[in-house]
C-alpha cells in the first residue's frame, strides 16, 4: 500500500464573478499551505452543473477559477491544479458512496435545504446528492486535511461519516488486501485566521456575495485600483468611531466586517487592528484600507485578466494537473474495486 503523507484537497465552484469573499474565504488559504502540505487544488465543474449553466458561460468560468487560482500565488508545477471533469474517478467513487452514505445523512444537510428552496421536487438529484461527490472529490486522493470555511464543516463531517461506513463496512476486506485496519482517512478541517466569513459591504448581516444586484456589495477579483478605492469609501458603515477592544464591535456589523477585511488582507488579528485605529473615525480607517486593499487586490486582478487573456496556456495547466491528479484518483480507484470485489483488468 502507498503511504498517505499530509495532503490538502479543496476545491472552488466556476460560478463567475470571483470576489473578496472567495479570495478571503479560501483561495488565500490554499496559497498559505502550499509550504505546508501535498495540495491539490480543483475547479469542481461536475458541482456547477447541479443547478443549470450555460455551456460557453461554464467554460469561461472555468478559465477564471484558474486564472484566479494562479495569480492569487498557486504553484501549479509544485501543486496539482486540474478541472474535476478530467478526472473520471470523482464520479467512479461518488457513485460507490452513493451506495455507502444513508438516505437520512443526506436529507440532514442544510445546504440542499437552503439552494432547493420549497420547491424541492424539481431540484435535480444531482443538488441533493452532490455531498456524496464532495466527499469522492477528497477522498479519492485520500486527503488528510480540507480548508473549509464554517459554511462547509457539515459536508466534511458528512464525508469523515462516509470513509468511517465505508472502513467499518469493508474492514475484513481492506485487511484481507493488504491495506491495514482502515483504508481511506478521516479528513481534518482545516479553518485558520480571521474574517472566515467576509459579508457585503452595503449590508453586514449579508454573506458577500455574485449574486446581489448592487456590484458595490462587494469588490470582485478583477477590479482596478479605481473601483477597489471607490467601493472601499461607498462601503456602509456608522456614524460611531472605531472602538479599541473587540468587544465593541458587538452589535456593529459594519465595522466588525470591514476590521475584519483590515485584519485578513494584512495577516493581523482584529485585535491588533483596533489598538492601531480604535477611536479613529471611519474615514481614517477607510483611507488606509483602501491603500492595502488596492496594493493587495490590484496585481492579482491586472493578472487575473492577463491569464484570463490566455486561453491556450490556461488549458495546458487544467491538462496536466489532471494527468497528475488522474495517477493518484486512478490507484484510489483500483484498490477500491479490489476491496469491494469487483473484477478488473490486471
Amino acid at each position: 500500500m502507498a503511504t498517505i503523507g499530509q495532503r490538502v484537497f479543496s476545491g472552488v465552484q466556476p460560478t463567475g464573478n470571483l470576489h473578496l469573499g472567495n479570495y478571503l474565504g479560501a483561495i488565500q488559504r490554499f496559497v498559505g499551505l502550499q509550504d505546508q502540505y501535498e495540495c491539490i487544488y480543483c475547479v469542481v465543474d461536475m458541482h456547477a452543473i447541479t443547478v443549470p449553466q450555460k455551456p460557453q458561460e461554464l467554460t469561461r468560468q472555468i478559465r477564471e477559477v484558474t486564472a484566479a487560482f494562479l495569480a492569487c500565488g498557486i504553484d501549479p508545477r509544485r501543486h496539482i491544479v486540474f478541472n474535476q471533469s478530467q478526472v473520471s474517478g470523482h464520479a467512479e467513487l461518488a457513485w460507490v458512496f452513493n451506495c455507502v452514505a444513508r438516505m437520512g445523512w443526506l436529507n440532514r444537510m442544510t445546504q440542499f435545504k437552503e439552494k432547493a428552496g420549497k420547491d424541492r421536487e424539481n431540484a435535480s438529484v444531482g443538488l441533493f446528492t452532490y455531498p456524496d461527490l464532495m466527499a469522492a472529490d477528497i477522498l479519492v486522493y485520500r486527503a488528510t486535511h480540507v480548508p473549509v470555511g464554517e459554511d462547509q464543516k457539515q459536508h466534511l463531517e458528512l464525508t469523515r461519516d462516509i470513509a468511517q461506513k465505508f472502513n467499518n463496512d469493508f474492514a475484513e476486506s481492506i485487511a484481507r488486501n493488504g491495506f491495514g485496519e482502515t483504508y481511506f482517512p478521516l479528513a481534518e478541517p482545516l479553518i485558520q485566521g480571521p474574517a472566515r466569513r467576509v459579508m457585503s459591504l452595503r449590508d453586514g448581516a449579508k454573506k458577500m456575495s455574485k449574486s446581489d444586484p448592487s456590484d458595490y456589495s462587494r469588490i470582485n477579483l478583477t477590479d482596478g485600483p479605481d473601483a477597489i478605492a471607490q467601493k472601499v469609501r461607498k462601503a456602509k458603515t456608522d456614524a460611531e468611531p472605531l472602538p479599541s477592544e473587540e468587544e465593541g464591535l458587538a452589535n456593529r456589523p459594519e465595522a466588525d466586517n470591514l476590521v475584519g477585511i483590515y485584519a485578513a488582507l494584512s495577516g493581523r488579528a482584529k485585535a491588533d487592528v483596533l489598538s492601531e485605529f480604535g477611536g479613529s473615525q471611519f474615514s481614517i480607517f477607510k483611507s488606509a484600507l483602501v491603500d492595502l486593499s488596492v496594493s493587495h487586490l490590484g496585481p492579482i486582478g491586472s493578472e487575473m485578466q492577463r491569464l484570463v487573456a490566455d486561453a491556450d496556456y490556461i488549458d495546458a495547466v487544467l491538462v496536466d494537473g489532471a494527468d497528475r491528479a488522474r495517477v493518484l484518483a486512478d490507484q484510489t480507484m483500483r484498490e477500491v474495486k479490489d476491496i469491494l470485489g469487483f473484477i478488473r483488468a490486471r
